[in-house]
């Protein structure tokens, strides 16, 4: 359809009275004819107006009601007098389709922006639909976005990586920041899961302690490490709600900190000392190596050094394990190759209208990132039998599968 047919069927819209429910569905079963129409043509190799001299030809047109989502339609099904043609926009012996809505929310979940899949369905079907239309389409993932964000979660997770990630959100017609808080916990069959995701003003860590009371409501009842960033108050939410719970800082985070405060002359230096720290065999070498770093650069660099010293206890946990479990603790390198991932299916989109669509569009980006997270990490079987070591009580029932 081109604009100037658009034109003409807005006009008849006004004169009508029809809504634009009715008129989008107009339009869909417009679009529905005209594409088995152009399926025959391409089928018997010449459009309806053209002169040919194939045997086959066209012979009339049966009619069919069909359902979407959008409704029912009675459309009629060309044929072919060799009974050759079997369409398939609309398959014989099915009376279900869900096209244009099902390629809108493909799209969408791909990352294009309104203005693409608008762009993408104009190629596709010759249909013009608007961003409220879009919007309707993927609104049909609301209810099965709230039975997830819902669903009933493990007793028991092994470990949980939490991050959230900033995005712009129109309020009152004005942008505003707001975050969006994501948990993936390590389960009991050795596997990566996205436990949910909730929205809120900026990171605080009075919101993640409701994040922490919303997976204990779900069912959620032993921890045995978290890994986070070094928000002010985060490790004293994690063990209000889970006072067993081991707390690991990221020690990456930590680094980029210190980072900022040294001078370029001697950042690789700096580095290379840090480095002889978080890499010490054990956490006593690391305490040497922190005496030194101490030594060295406290007086220069105090806002560098101190905070090793100061968060001590929450960065140095990871040093109670093996290399194998230290490696997937030691940092929020996990949850912020998700995040990576989210970024790459939303880039598209720099705003979001409201915080509905972030959660679609985020909602979406992690089920396709998680569609590879069918088999354990890496060496489950040795990760596993050190943590029965590390915690033979809260965790030795737990056996591979």
């Amino acid at each position: 359809m081109d604009k100037s047919n658009l034109k003409a069927h807005l006009e008849s819209l006004k004169k009508s009275g029809k809504n634009i429910h009715d008129y989008m569905n107009d339009l869909y079963q417009e679009g529905l004819q005209a594409l088995l129409e152009t399926e025959l043509d391409e089928h018997l190799g010449y459009s309806k107006n053209e002169a040919n001299s194939s045997e086959n030809a066209r012979n009339g047109s049966s009619q069919k009601t069909v359902k979407s989502k959008l409704g029912e339609y009675t459309l009629s099904i060309p044929r072919d007098r060799s009974g050759s043609f079997e369409p398939k926009i609309v398959p014989k012996h099915k009376r279900v389709i869900d096209q244009i809505e099902d390629h809108v929310i493909t799209l969408y979940s791909k990352g294009m922006s309104v203005r693409d899949v608008q762009d993408a369905i104009q190629d596709l079907y010759g249909v013009d639909i608007d961003k409220s239309t879009i919007s309707r389409f993927t609104d049909q993932l609301l209810p099965r976005i709230e039975k997830w964000r819902n669903r009933p979660l493990d007793e028991f997770y092994f470990v949980l990586w939490m991050d959230g990630i900033h995005i712009k959100v129109k309020e009152n017609h004005r942008l505003v920041n707001k975050c969006v808080y994501i948990i993936m916990g390590l389960n009991s069959q050795g596997r990566k899961e996205v436990l949910g995701l909730w929205i809120g003003k900026e990171e605080c860590a009075s919101f993640w302690r409701e994040v922490l009371n919303d997976i204990k409501a779900r069912g959620v009842k032993d921890i045995l490490l978290t890994v986070t960033d070094n928000l002010k108050g985060f490790t004293e939410a994690i063990r209000a709600a889970f006072t067993k719970a081991s707390t690991q800082i990221c020690v990456v985070h930590m680094i980029r900190q210190s980072y900022k405060y040294i001078a370029r002359k001697n950042k690789k230096e700096f580095i290379e000392d840090l480095k002889m720290m978080y890499k010490a065999p054990n956490k006593e070498m690391a305490e040497e190596y922190l005496v030194n770093l101490e030594e060295k650069w406290l007086q220069r660099y105090p806002s560098a050094v101190k905070p090793w010293r100061s968060n001590w206890e929450l960065w140095t946990c990871f040093f109670d394990f093996t290399p194998e479990i230290r490696r997937i603790v030691y940092t929020t390198n996990t949850i912020e190759n998700l995040n990576k991932n989210i970024r790459k299916y939303t880039r598209n989109k720099t705003q979001f209208p409201d915080d509905k669509s972030a959660i679609k569009s985020i909602y979406l980006a992690c089920i396709k990132v998680s569609k590879s997270w069918s088999k354990p990490i890496p060496a489950w079987g040795v990760i596993l039998n050190d943590f029965h070591i590390a915690f033979p009580e809260r965790c030795g029932h737990i056996k591979i599968n």
